[in-house]
């Protein structure tokens, strides 16, 4: 009877638990649910409570993809996007290795720069940034938008703790059987640590899709520019465009979902990994 009651115990603590965990969920995809449902509704209904749409509509699509160079705009976020999260990920990978690799003079000095400068605000180096695409020339380009942005100090601090944790009996192995320190990197460590940089790497990519003072700061032309700037376009002085605006940023958020579906068994592994050590 004892054992049949710590059994009932066991069980009802997990319902608690999964009850919970079910809840939490759902406040969390909930405001997911009612963008894509008030996207879905005509402007008759967008500030109605219910939460299906009345009178099923897609037109609020065809305003939001006609209102504003969406396509471009989406190509442009994701060749910034893109471009900027490999460009970080190389940087931080070949930084971190240096850091965990090699004993050399002001490594720690270094180090220390450069986690101080993550927690530098981004206001504080925006104007000097400003000034240097603006000599360039690089104002409306993409090039201005991805180029001070190809380093990331967050990416450096979290790959060095990978890095610092692989153990280094294996590195001194490979060097005995003749790798270079390239090979030891890209052959030995970095098949070992792919789970860690996707989850990075997927970090690093929702973090440059979203900016948007950076892009609103440097581009005036919406071909030129971001889809997060052009959202701003369904909100004026005059009236929100709810419909349209909750169309366009369904449309918006499709890319990281599909990366997120695509590599959600790395970001998994990762995240699994880091709560075993």
């Amino acid at each position: 009877m004892e054992k049949v009651g710590r059994n009932a115990g066991f069980y009802t603590a997990a319902t608690i638990k999964h009850a919970a965990l079910i809840a939490l969920a759902l406040v969390a995809v909930f405001p997911i649910y009612w963008m894509i449902v008030t996207s879905l509704k005509p402007e008759s209904e967008v500030f109605t409570s219910s939460f299906i749409p009345l009178h099923l509509t897609f037109e609020n699509y065809a305003n939001a993809w006609n209102a504003i160079p969406m396509g471009r705009m989406l190509g442009n976020s994701m060749v910034v996007a893109v471009i900027q999260t490999v460009m970080q990920l190389l940087t931080s990978i070949l930084a971190a290795y240096a850091f965990t690799r090699w004993e050399f003079r002001g490594s720690s000095l270094i180090y220390g720069l450069i986690a101080l400068t993550w927690l530098v605000p981004f206001q504080v180096i925006m104007i000097p940034n400003y000034v240097a695409i603006s000599d360039f020339g690089w104002r409306d380009h993409l090039a201005g938008l991805i180029v001070p942005n190809i380093a990331s100090a967050f990416a450096v601090l979290q790959l060095y703790n990978a890095f610092k944790s692989y153990p280094k009996t294996l590195i001194e192995a490979a060097r005995l059987d003749g790798a270079s320190d390239w090979g030891v990197l890209w052959r030995t460590i970095m098949p070992n640590l792919k789970s860690s940089i996707a989850s990075i790497g997927i970090l690093l990519f929702i973090t440059s899709w979203n900016d948007y003072f950076w892009p609103l700061l440097v581009t005036t032309k919406l071909e030129n520019t971001t889809v997060q700037k052009g959202l701003q376009m369904f909100i004026s002085s005059d009236g929100n465009m709810w419909g349209a605006l909750m169309a366009a940023t369904t449309i918006a958020s499709l890319p990281v979902l599909l990366i997120y579906l695509l590599l959600q068994r790395q970001i998994i592994d990762s995240f699994v990994k880091g709560g075993l050590k």
